[in-house]
């Protein structure tokens, strides 16, 4: 089966408006693996949206912006700007994703950003 992985992701970024963990582990193979490079990988399907819920329980609205984006073989290279306003103050995230891909499917996901931004943001002012 031919699966366009650019779209995949594409479509991916823009499920997370949505705010809807089950769609977005959805993405994910069954044992697939999402990995914030600051924090310890999150394997398998039911985990990924778990962790999800966990984080987006606090996010009010979401809109990540794709500046670039190139596949090469089974793996798609995100450079993108994550805007998200949360209960807790709002953020506008420079983030690069790497996924890579099997059978329309994401099977590793590898997210680089620097976490001190992301905390900074979320401090009471």
């Amino acid at each position: 089966m031919d699966h366009n992985n650019i779209e995949i992701i594409t479509s991916f970024m823009q499920a997370w408006t949505r705010l809807d963990a089950n769609e977005l582990a959805g993405y994910f193979a069954e044992d697939g693996i999402y990995h914030n490079m600051p924090a310890r990988p999150v394997t398998g399907r039911e985990n990924i949206k778990l962790f999800i819920e966990s984080f987006i329980q606090q996010w009010t609205e979401t809109d990540w912006l794709i500046i670039n984006i190139a596949e090469v073989g089974n793996t798609v290279m995100v450079e993108r700007l994550d805007k998200t306003k949360t209960l807790q103050g709002n953020v506008d995230l420079p983030c690069t994703g790497v996924f890579e891909m099997s059978a329309g499917k994401i099977r590793e996901w590898r997210d680089y950003f620097d976490l001190s931004t992301y905390r900074n943001a979320m401090m009471p002012k």
